[in-house]
């Protein structure tokens, strides 16, 4: 019941509505519970997936609870997993900047700057792999991750449990979802199940494709026409979530004297230097600026950047090449990234209360 009445929750009826605690009448909230506990399943009290994503499989090893949730929402707001207290999950991944946080760079404790741009956590339920190499292959896995790195939270993981179990509030419900206090297993665990809420979907060119032809204006529709004809995009910004799940060198960073080696320290295979992950196009409008190196600041320089075929080198992918859009066609483009899929129930996730 906590989860109800701390966290606002998406119905299923009214695409783009809300249901928030309120001082309404007895029967106004009872009805309003019974629709929200509708709206997970009853297994796993998953929430239902928005329109045009593909189905989200539950995670056999961290079902989700609301309990689960809320304990992980928490975590990602709270600044005490870092050294200093200065740096959240939430810092680099902020809901108000696209779940990135709206610089070329991560920025973590003592204002270090990594060497990558944040990616977003929108819809990374659905990846095979986390972080722009795919180093890990699981949200769980992804999580620890920052926490221990020394340019971001620079935590170690014994002094980290030590402090949240040193709370009461958090000790009690590590040991209400998981059976005992925190540990680093089941502080990702938490974490991964609250992110795994964080979807978008049911956005213009979803209600486009399910029939209503008012939903994007006539550019967009062009545009989309573009994405999925001309410009080729579709090849590798596929599916529902608009990612191949893959790794492709585009060029960017190939022409500096030491390029970022990409997937290629990860898989030691000759053909993905310089290869990053495909991101989802999911409210791409939100998460600028782009690349892995956060090198691109406008959706029009991004689009720009494949009109004229990447920037050349021995390991460009094949699907790169000059694409020779006009200047209207390339407008009409980033117009259909801009609105078709900005979805007006996007996941704002306001910070909750945290124990002291």
């Amino acid at each position: 019941m906590k989860l109800f009445c701390q966290q606002t929750l998406h119905l299923p009826a009214g695409r783009g509505s809300y249901w928030t605690p309120s001082s309404k009448s007895p029967l106004i909230v009872l009805l309003s519970l019974s629709m929200v506990l509708s709206f997970f399943s009853t297994d796993s009290l998953q929430a239902q997936v928005p329109l045009g994503l593909p189905e989200l499989k539950e995670s056999k090893e961290n079902p989700s609870t609301p309990g689960k949730i809320e304990l992980g929402k928490m975590l990602f707001f709270d600044k005490r997993l870092s050294t200093d207290n200065s740096i959240s999950c939430a810092s680099c991944h902020d809901p108000a900047k696209g779940y990135s946080n709206g610089e070329q760079f991560a920025t973590g404790v003592e204002n270090q700057k990594g060497g990558r741009n944040s990616p977003t956590v929108i819809n990374s339920a659905f990846h095979n792999f986390q972080f722009w190499d795919g180093r890990a292959a699981t949200l769980e896995e992804q999580a620890l991750g920052p926490i221990q790195n020394p340019i971001e939270m620079n935590m170690k993981m014994d002094l980290a449990l030590e402090r949240i179990n040193g709370i009461p509030e958090y000790r009690k419900r590590f040991e209400e979802e998981f059976g005992e206090p925190a540990s680093d297993e089941t502080l990702a665990k938490a974490l991964a199940a609250f992110e795994r809420t964080i979807l978008s979907g049911d956005a213009p060119y979803d209600r486009f494709e399910a029939g209503d032809k008012t939903a994007m204006s006539e550019a967009a529709q062009r545009g989309k026409d573009l994405f999925f004809g001309k410009a080729n995009c579709s090849a590798c910004h596929s599916g529902g979530n608009f990612t191949d799940n893959s790794f492709h060198n585009i060029g960017i960073g190939m022409d500096q004297e030491k390029p970022d080696e990409g997937r290629f320290a990860i898989s030691k295979l000759g053909g993905d230097t310089g290869a990053f992950k495909t991101p989802t196009l999911r409210e791409i409008a939100r998460t600028a600026p782009y690349m892995h190196d956060g090198s691109l600041k406008t959706l029009k320089e991004v689009v720009e950047h494949y009109n004229k075929g990447g920037i050349a080198n021995e390991y460009l992918d094949e699907e790169i090449f000059e694409m020779n859009l006009t200047e209207q066609e390339m407008n009409d483009l980033v117009t259909f990234l801009k609105e078709g899929l900005s979805s007006e129930s996007y996941p704002l996730v306001e910070a909750p209360e945290l124990p002291e």
